[in-house]
């Protein structure tokens, strides 16, 4: 009896052994009825737990890396919400052994391997339409500040400049120029490109704009004029607002090639993602009077510090931290909408039932999968918001369960860039263009 025990055993082992790393399964209906959700880079889980407290038991891990992921959520984890603040490369995702839906709260993907995501038999999301205002509101704020150099007169005042008589206003106003009849050109003319556009003919921009992707007969909806190739659009524009998604095809869009062929003295600004900027040359370019000023609200590198990078000592240039999405309303609405759509996975077919997926067409390509077995989920943490502390299994639930251990965290108060879509079109470059610029026109920049 002991010798069969131990066959059996043996057998077991080598069949463990040849199943080890093959990823169950895509879903093709409803999950088990409490799988693991796990928000990655944040620690407030109290927007998505009334939305999905029913339906899951819902973990914040407030980590920068899978590193600092605990097993227990690479292991069950179903579904992962995340910021911008986290990265899932091919790798990463290869740690998650249940991984079904990512929602990126928030409209950029980029920090998604959506491709190889899609081979692992993983749905990525988004939330595109919650930023949409609010970063338009700041592309134009932004706008405005270069034209009207606002922050520079506040800063001079603030450090004791005098402004009493004509000779000294003229002084430390100057540069301020007036809007009307010049020329704003946008890349990527997608939800926020078109908020921007019609925020800035008000103040009486022409708007003149590039994207490759959108159907004919947008511009004369909206009143637009559209250039046929980037390399128009820079040459006739006096301010360069950036408002497309970030992939292999163009980062580093401003170079110090596009720089050169862009009006002596515009405006650039970046609202967008940082990797469309290649900022050691914008530094030269803002150095030698080239570009006349520069407005940015996403970096190379982040967190932004003046203190360090080539754009510590340049002139003329606002920086603000990544903050353009944000309003207490839109951050809300994103979390909202992201629980959502975690929910929609949840209950119902990945990918059918998903309103955002930016993969749909690579899982959809995929072979037929059978249904997944129903995942296995810590009883004690049912509907409950908990972190993984390292080398913590055994965590209480809200309110303290009978049998937690020392070492427990209570339930939490107070507080999502992308490859090329498949069924986008290729593009032709402008002529003498290094780079392949993408204006997505889905995917708005908002976190």
């Amino acid at each position: 009896m002991a010798l069969m025990d131990k066959h059996k055993q043996v057998k077991r082992q080598r069949l463990d052994r040849i199943c080890e790393g093959i990823r169950p399964p895509i879903l093709n209906g409803p999950m088990h009825p409490r799988p693991l959700v796990a928000l990655l880079d944040g620690r407030d889980c109290t927007v998505e737990m009334p939305i999905l407290k029913d339906v899951a038991t819902v973990a914040f891990c407030d980590a920068q890396s899978t590193q600092e992921i605990h097993e227990k959520v690479l292991n069950e984890a179903v579904a992962a919400l995340l910021y911008h603040t986290i990265t899932l490369s091919r790798d990463d995702l290869e740690k998650f052994k249940g991984l079904r839906v990512i929602v990126r709260i928030g409209s950029g993907f980029d920090n998604v391997d959506v491709k190889a995501a899609a081979e692992l038999g993983i749905a990525v999301c988004n939330v595109p339409a919650s930023s949409v205002e609010e970063t338009a509101d700041t592309s134009l704020c932004l706008i405005l500040n270069l034209y009207r150099r606002v922050t520079w007169m506040h800063q001079a005042l603030r450090e004791g400049t005098r402004a009493s008589s004509v000779e000294q206003i003229r002084e430390v106003a100057g540069g301020a120029a007036r809007i009307r009849g010049e020329t704003l050109g946008i890349i990527g003319l997608g939800r926020v490109g078109q908020a921007v556009a019609l925020r800035a003919k008000a103040f009486g921009f022409g708007v003149i704009f590039y994207d490759p992707y959108l159907p004919d007969g947008v511009e004369r909806s909206l009143g637009l004029q559209r250039m046929a190739t980037l390399q128009d659009l820079l040459i006739h524009s006096d301010c360069v607002s950036l408002h497309c998604s970030l992939n292999e095809h163009n980062h580093h869009l401003i170079n110090d090639f596009t720089i050169k062929q862009m009006r002596q003295g515009a405006f650039l600004v970046n609202t967008s993602r940082g990797g469309l900027v290649d900022e050691k040359a914008l530094a030269q370019a803002l150095k030698e009077g080239r570009i006349r000023g520069a407005a940015l609200d996403v970096h190379e590198t982040e967190p932004f510090s003046f203190s360090t990078g080539p754009l510590k000592d340049a002139p003329n240039l606002i920086c603000t931290p990544h903050t353009s999405w944000y309003s207490e309303q839109a951050s809300v609405e994103a979390r909202e909408e992201a629980a959502r759509e975690v929910r929609r996975a949840i209950t119902g077919r990945i990918p059918d039932s998903l309103k955002n997926c930016v993969n749909k067409e690579y899982l959809m390509a995929a072979s037929q999968w059978p249904s997944m077995e129903a995942a296995t989920v810590h009883p004690e943490l049912n509907g409950a918001s908990y972190r993984f502390p390292p080398g913590l299994i055994n965590v209480a639930a809200a309110g303290g369960l009978p049998g937690a251990g020392a070492g427990v965290d209570s339930l939490v108060s107070g507080m999502a860039h992308g490859i090329t879509p498949v069924t986008h079109p290729p593009h032709a470059p402008s002529p003498g263009q290094p780079t392949k610029a993408e204006a997505d026109r889905d995917i708005p920049s908002d976190q």
